[in-house]
């Protein structure tokens, strides 16, 4: 490979680093500026309010308690707050005990770790309150007095759960945005298995199974963003009404969890029976155009969540359901146009997730059920 190859592939590597960057920091600009305000409000709050000298404990633990991530809610805060401050204590406690030194160092943090992993089992949490712990003991006593930078500490995580509080992110937001993403897996994976069914193409039919497995990760992303925004419901005046919003979104995420687990049986149904040539060219035309009607159907359940009026979502949901119920009416085997015993488990794979996605639209169950025809 030669130097104009090299520098090609370096070019094009900066300009996507410098692509990917460009967008984090845009999508980060509010909460930079969030954490900005806070930790050095916290520094002027510890420094002229209360005369501490140089209060650097005031805006690090402000600047911690709030962070980067998707999984910065209250919950977050609060853990990341208790654990500066209560590290920060413990080592103001042991440091008037024991003093300070290499030896006395270790011994703050053991003792630090223990009492952590006693209160709660959060990583972060402990992280915190050992490293708070061991800074207060490595570095000098401020002029103040032992409990100084204690109160520093409490100044800052209080202004990091003022913050929090007082500009939180419209809680539906996240969740809403990766169940859409989850929604578009969903209905690329059903639109790989009927364009492989009708070319006959194993390759896309496996590939379909690899997409449809790589969902899991959005799928185990979905509670802890759905925890952090009812906590944000919760606990903000600005957004006590989306509480009902969310524990609809819950609900859609938990049956769209059951939807996608039965969509991989059936992608690697499919795989199987492709490559073992079992789908005819009638099984495959039936198998293909009733999965593009589905993908079609999914369409209404995402903009159920998608959309950011009420009344819209509710429309979606209604369509999602009249356009579910048409595709489960179909799912009958012995009418389906399919024969042999492999086309047919896959229409009996169908049914099943036919129902989750009802529930999801939301059905009761037994309403569900009732539109899938009789064995």
């Amino acid at each position: 490979m030669g130097l104009t190859d090299h520098l090609g592939r370096s070019a094009r590597f900066a300009k996507r680093r410098i692509v990917v960057g460009s967008l984090r920091v845009r999508s980060s600009v509010w909460k930079i500026l969030q954490i900005t305000l806070c930790a050095v409000g916290a520094y002027w709050v510890a420094e002229e309010l209360l005369g501490h000298q140089g209060p650097l404990f005031a805006a690090t633990s402000a600047m911690i308690a709030l962070g980067f991530g998707h999984d910065t809610h209250l919950r977050r805060t609060v853990e990341v707050a208790a654990g500066c401050t209560l590290g920060i204590l413990v080592g103001d406690l042991l440091l008037h005990a024991v003093g300070a030194g290499v030896w006395q160092a270790a011994v703050v943090v053991f003792i630090s770790l223990t009492i952590a992993r006693f209160i709660d089992s959060g990583t972060i949490f402990s992280t915190q309150l050992g490293l708070q712990s061991l800074l207060v003991v490595l570095l000098p006593a401020p002029d103040g007095g032992v409990f100084t930078r204690s109160l520093d500490a409490v100044v800052g995580g209080l202004a990091a759960l003022l913050v929090a509080l007082l500009t939180p992110r419209n809680p539906r937001h996240e969740p809403s945005r990766q169940l859409e993403t989850l929604f578009d897996d969903l209905a690329s994976v059903l639109r790989e298995c009927a364009t492989a069914a009708r070319t006959g193409d194993s390759t896309l039919a496996w590939h379909a199974l690899v997409l449809a497995r790589g969902t899991q990760k959005k799928v185990d992303a979905l509670p802890p963003v759905l925890r952090g925004a009812r906590e944000i419901a919760t606990m903000s005046p600005a957004y006590r009404g989306q509480r009902g919003e969310l524990k609809r979104i819950a609900r859609v995420a938990e049956q769209t969890d059951l939807a996608v687990r039965n969509v991989r049986v059936l992608a690697r149904r499919m795989a199987s029976a492709i490559t073992h040539g079992a789908v005819g060219t009638n099984d495959a035309e039936a198998l293909s155009t009733f999965m593009d009607s589905l993908a079609d159907a999914i369409a209404p359940l995402k903009g159920s969540v998608a959309e950011t009026s009420a009344a819209a979502r509710s429309r979606a949901e209604h369509q999602a359901r009249v356009d579910l119920a048409d595709c489960a009416a179909q799912l009958d085997p012995r009418e389906f146009g399919v024969t042999g015993m492999e086309c047919e488990s896959i229409v009996m794979i169908l049914r099943p997730m036919m129902v989750d996605l009802m529930e999801a639209a939301g059905m009761e169950p037994e309403e569900a059920r009732g539109y899938l025809p009789t064995l």
